[in-house]
């Protein structure tokens, strides 16, 4: 297997299956936000969404709320708490079919 060592530069090296950044390159892989951020600072947009990308997933959403809001009883809002496994109605809609949410 190979990695790509943790920095700005694309530097690959074999590892181990069972290797950890920390142990095979002596620090840690950066969080997910710390890695935008450096990129957003480089000016690397590859990991972001591009313009058009984003409008048209909003055109999606827009027609959802749109019928939402035009139905004369729409139905609650599906609440949870932070940090949890979800709403109890995402499992009562994959039981309908006999499944459940695999735990991670």
């Amino acid at each position: 297997m190979v990695s790509k060592i943790p920095g700005t530069s694309l530097r690959l090296e074999p590892v181990k299956m069972d290797f950890h950044y920390s142990t095979s390159f002596g620090k840690g892989s950066p969080e997910a936000y710390e890695r935008l951020l450096l990129d957003a600072i480089a000016g690397d947009a590859t990991l972001f969404a591009r313009r058009d990308e984003v409008e048209e997933a909003w055109k999606f959403i827009d027609h959802i709320e749109h019928a939402w809001h035009q139905s004369s009883t729409p139905p609650p809002m599906a609440e949870f708490v932070a940090g949890s496994w979800g709403p109890k109605e995402a499992d009562e809609l994959l039981q309908q079919d006999g499944n459940t949410w695999r735990r991670l």
